[in-house]
């Protein structure tokens, strides 16, 4: 194990090589094979982790298990269900992540692409020891205890294929009302030059490529935070995915003192599909970088689109440092189209009296999925997360997020709110606020609403304190319910018919969300969006 861990390998692999038997020439060649990622370079060492070896195994072989997970070569053959499954616990890596995360790095590595520099080959060495030591997520997981993921270890999944540059894409239209966003273009997780618009930017400012930064210290600077997070969300598994087939990576850079007011617009889009029973899907891997310095300022939407119909599955990161005294505003919109997959993954480290805003809704895609994870990393820090999720036939929706306060005089307010339209809907809300021993004088409030309007419509909502300081002011709730009586007959007794006071009473509920994003054109069209997607799901008048 010493000589596997000198020669580069993961010390998690080493530790599971520690408790097998092998023979001498596969050890060597986990040491001397490094052409590809530490991860793989260790298969051969292992070969019946793979599901084809497990399943049409020819040679005969027997586990043994006990306090040590030893795993010896014996003359059983492995066939039996029991057998496998005891030996997938006993080796403890998941054969079903192992083959998708070789699948995906078998796609970054045979493309000539200038981005896979020291950086990234470091964070997917670093997410490929996460996955080593993760399981796929089950409802015996509390974290997804309401997300039922298992079909998906059902379905053929495949990494997409980098875009043509000449593909005609409708992209979503311009967030200020001048029309000069910066804008950066994911197309299947790969930064569009000719689709992206990031020339006029302030002096000191970076956005585009990590294969662009061409400043030494910047460089150096930004790319020393690339796959940090991963200290903080090591258990996310979607995290670990997207940063073992990450193609590219997007920069945002502002410096020291910059109030950068023109909003940068990302938007990631997806136009490549599986098969249209949603047996097989296409992943992609998007990931940005953000990176506010001291007193800065940064606006910045992150929107994700794709073509209606199509079976995709966008697994994303977003990792945002803030610096002392800076702001960000942040807006995220879902909007996929029906039969996609979206799992998303944001990272915020807040640094002592910087500001963190962030507005968010989602409509789309068959099972969305939000990990939200913001570290507090100073005093005075100041937090506000808004989230408004609609949910309607065969749609799930769910949010995780956790904020973490570390340091006093922390100040944090959460409100989220969920419909669910049709009574095969689903939305789940799981927030966690941990108040730790030195955040004293923190005031913390997290509140969650619900509105169900169909019968058998389901929502899961558990937001949660954990308080371990003794000087703090916090508090949460959550409410449940249809629309009230006494509202409605307010609208009808000034002559509204029941069918518009519905309309504009449920619309009113996320309008209280919807409003806080920052540019009008944006909000008048997320406002438009959400009246089609009511109208379309239930008795709603889109006039409203």
């Amino acid at each position: 194990a010493d000589d596997i861990v000198r020669g580069g390998a993961p010390r998690a692999m080493a530790s599971v090589i520690c408790g097998m038997v092998l023979p001498s020439a596969s050890v060597k060649a986990a040491i001397f094979s490094r052409h590809r990622s530490c991860l793989w370079s260790l298969q051969p060492c292992l070969p019946f982790l793979t599901p084809p070896n497990i399943q049409n195994h020819q040679k005969n072989a027997s586990h043994r298990i006990g306090k040590s997970h030893a795993v010896g070569i014996s003359d059983t053959y492995l066939t039996d269900t029991s057998l496998q499954d005891q030996l997938r616990s006993a080796v403890g890596p998941d054969l079903f992540l192992l083959d998708l995360a070789e699948k995906l790095e078998e796609s970054v590595f045979s493309q000539d692409d200038t981005c896979a520099t020291a950086a990234l080959t470091r964070l997917r060495e670093q997410s490929a020891e996460n996955l080593v030591r993760s399981r796929w997520p089950t409802p015996k997981l509390e974290a997804y205890r309401f997300t039922d993921l298992r079909f998906l270890k059902k379905s053929k999944i495949k990494p997409s294929l980098p875009a043509s540059e000449e593909l005609s894409i409708d992209l979503p239209g311009s967030v200020s009302t001048e029309g000069k966003d910066i804008r950066l273009v994911f197309v299947d997780g790969v930064l569009s030059n000719s689709l992206s618009n990031f020339n006029e930017l302030p002096h000191g400012a970076f956005v585009g490529s990590i294969s662009n930064l061409s400043d030494d210290k910047l460089r150096d600077q930004i790319l020393s935070k690339l796959g940090c997070s991963l200290q903080w969300t090591s258990d996310d598994v979607f995290c670990s995915l997207n940063g073992v087939g990450v193609q590219d990576v997007g920069i945002v850079f502002v410096p020291d003192g910059l109030k950068l007011e023109t909003p940068v617009h990302v938007v990631y889009y997806s136009s490549q599909s599986g098969d249209e029973n949603g047996q097989t899907y296409v992943i992609s891997c998007p990931r940005l970088l953000v990176n506010v310095g001291k007193r800065a300022q940064l606006h910045i939407i992150e929107e994700f689109v794709g073509l209606s119909g199509k079976v995709y599955w966008s697994n994303s990161a977003l990792e945002l440092w803030i610096s002392e005294d800076g702001e960000v505003s942040h807006n995220y919109i879902q909007c996929h189209g029906r039969q996609a997959i979206h799992t998303k993954q944001t990272f915020v480290a807040q640094s002592e009296a910087s500001s963190y805003k962030l507005v968010e809704a989602g409509v789309g895609g068959s099972l969305s999925r939000h990990n939200l994870h913001v570290e507090q990393l100073g005093a005075e820090t100041f937090t506000e997360i808004s989230s408004s999720l609609l949910a309607g036939q065969n749609q799930i929706q769910d949010l995780h997020s956790r904020f973490i306060l570390n340091h006093p005089r922390g100040y944090g307010r959460q409100l989220h709110k969920c419909i669910v339209i049709h009574s095969s809907g689903h939305c789940v809300f799981d927030g966690n606020v941990k108040v730790n021993r030195y955040a004293q004088q923190t005031d913390a409030g997290q509140l969650s609403r619900s509105l169900l309007l169909a019968p058998r419509a389901t929502v899961n909502v558990k937001p949660n304190l954990q308080i371990i300081a003794d000087d703090v002011k916090c508090s949460h709730g959550a409410t449940i319910s249809d629309l009230e009586e006494e509202q409605l007959f307010y609208f009808r007794a000034r002559g509204i018919d029941p069918q518009t006071a519905r309309s504009a009473l449920v619309f009113s509920f996320v309008a209280e969300v919807l409003e806080k994003l920052q540019y009008k054109n944006l909000r008048t069209r997320i406002e438009n969006l959400v009246k089609v997607f009511l109208a379309a799901e239930g008795d709603f008048h889109s006039s409203i």
